[in-house]
This record gives structure tokens, sequence and C-alpha cells, in this order.
């Protein structure tokens, strides 16, 4: 098979795993609010996305992720970067 055949099958690849990838920063935001635990809302509702980082504007945010809720023991941070190596691999077929 010439060079350029297979250029021409893996460009498309490429492509869409591209966008998948660009979505993640978006996914992990997702994540990070939907384990984000609610009492009165705020702290949802005062997490964002800022680029490719998330904020958690709040003043205790640092505790909630330090487990201090019961309904996140494990913080938000550590589980939503295991979902972002998730999500990776699924991207890239690993």
């Amino acid at each position: 098979m010439r060079l350029r055949q297979k250029t021409n099958r893996i460009a498309p690849t490429l492509t869409r795993k591209q966008r998948k990838l660009n979505r993640v920063p978006n996914e992990a935001h997702d994540y990070f609010k939907s384990i984000t635990p609610v009492d009165t809302g705020n702290a949802r509702r005062r997490t964002r996305l800022q680029g490719e980082t998330i904020k958690a504007n709040y003043p205790y945010a640092t505790p909630l992720d330090n487990g201090y809720s019961k309904q996140a023991p494990n913080g938000m941070s550590e589980p939503t970067i295991d979902f972002i190596q998730d999500l990776v691999k699924r991207i890239l077929g690993k």
C-alpha cells in the first residue's frame, strides 16, 4: 500500500480522536460538578471552567476537596483525574 493511501485512512481517525479530546475539559468539568456535594447548591453553581482549568470559586472548596463532606469522601479532584485518565484511554483506544 502506498504512503498516500495510508495517510488518507489515518487522517480521518486522527481528526475524530482530536475532536473527542477537545471535549475532555468540558466533560471533566461536568463530572467534577456532578460529584460536588450539595447543601445549598452554591458549590456547584460557583464551579466554572476557565479555558481548560476547573475553578472552584468558593471559600470551602479545599475542605470539600479534602473529603470534609460525607457526600464526597474522596473529594472531587482525585476522582476527576481518574475520570479524565479513563476517558483519554477510551478515546485513544488503549
